[in-house]
């Protein structure tokens, strides 16, 4: 197939899906726990989302920012549910160019709000440990939501010219991808012309900010530490340290995983793909699972909402 040709049917394209390499025999044994694993996120992402509104006095900063978590988490967990699903239940592994084009925006984007969302929460208890004063008067409702509406612009416009670009690519290869839904890094090694503009600017997109965000998060915790460390009490320092747990399990939930399947992708050529798969599915998976968790055991005022609601609806 010629380079033209493969332009003229890079719209039309049909890639093929892949679930778990050598273990196609058994799907339906994952799809189960997999399914449950999604009605989790999708209840306990919700539930966050519906107590925040549902209870005016947690119309609050801090809960205004766990709720963009919580919505970005749940956008997170749909983009991937209809492929994975499918692909594990049914064996259907077949999704058109322009299916597999929106999947890969709504996972890319989603995946960096997440991270910028985390740095908002980062800054957010940065304010309230050491400008406590002044928490209200900074982080007001419209500040909020400003830097909400940054976020989404922040983590949306950048993928505008990558996906533009990957769109005027030839496909003329093999149309497996690796996983049971689609990457834009896994989707690009497909192409049988050059590369070069994606490979970079998705490069320049990583460095800004899967690697800036972690580090400015890690500059505020820094800042946090000193200014916790100044205070006297050994009682008020666990107190304040207390308010921060939630959100380094977060973080940490949310990066290591994307670190591991980092260095899998660039040192692991010879490990077995099931590896790869696995990683990247713990990367997409488990932070909207497990924030819901944490913030429902850690935070008091989550956890009290909650049983609140439950208590209404008994009565």
């Amino acid at each position: 197939m010629s380079a033209a040709d493969g332009t003229n049917l890079s719209s039309t394209s049909v890639f093929l899906l892949t679930g778990i390499p050598g273990l196609e025999h058994v799907h339906h044994w994952f799809a189960a726990p997999l399914s449950f694993m999604y009605a989790l996120a999708i209840l306990g992402n919700g539930t966050i989302l519906f107590v925040i509104k549902a209870e005016r006095w947690l119309h609050q900063p801090m809960y205004y920012f766990l709720s963009m978590l919580a919505s970005t988490d749940l956008g997170l967990t749909l983009s991937t549910l209809p492929t994975v699903l499918r692909v594990l239940w049914f064996n259907s592994r077949e999704i058109s160019f322009s299916a597999c084009l929106l999947q890969m925006i709504c996972i890319h984007s989603f995946s960096f709000m997440e991270s910028s969302v985390l740095l908002a929460m980062a800054f957010d208890r940065y304010v309230a440990i050491c400008n406590p004063l002044r928490y209200t008067s900074i982080l007001t409702s419209p500040r909020i939501a400003k830097i909400g509406l940054m976020i989404v612009c922040r983590c949306t416009l950048v993928l505008v010219p990558l996906i533009c670009f990957l769109t005027l690519l030839p496909f003329c290869r093999s149309r497996v991808l690796s996983y049971s839904y689609c990457l834009h890094q896994d989707v690009i090694r497909l192409a049988c012309s050059d590369t070069t503009f994606n490979s970079i600017y998705g490069l320049t997109l990583i460095l800004l900010i899967v690697v800036l965000d972690p580090l400015l998060i890690i500059l505020s915790y820094v800042m946090i530490i000193q200014m916790v460390l100044s205070i006297t009490s050994k009682e008020e320092r666990i107190k304040v340290l207390n308010t921060c747990v939630s959100h380094i399990c977060a973080v940490l939930i949310f990066y290591i995983p994307m670190v591991g399947l980092s260095i899998i992708r660039r040192f692991g050529e010879n490990a077995a793909p099931i590896i790869h798969v696995l990683m990247a599915n713990i990367y997409l998976f488990v932070p909207p699972v497990l924030n819901p968790v944490i913030y429902s055991m850690k935070t008091k005022q989550i956890k009290d909402g909650i049983q609140r609601i439950l208590c209404q609806k008994k009565a």
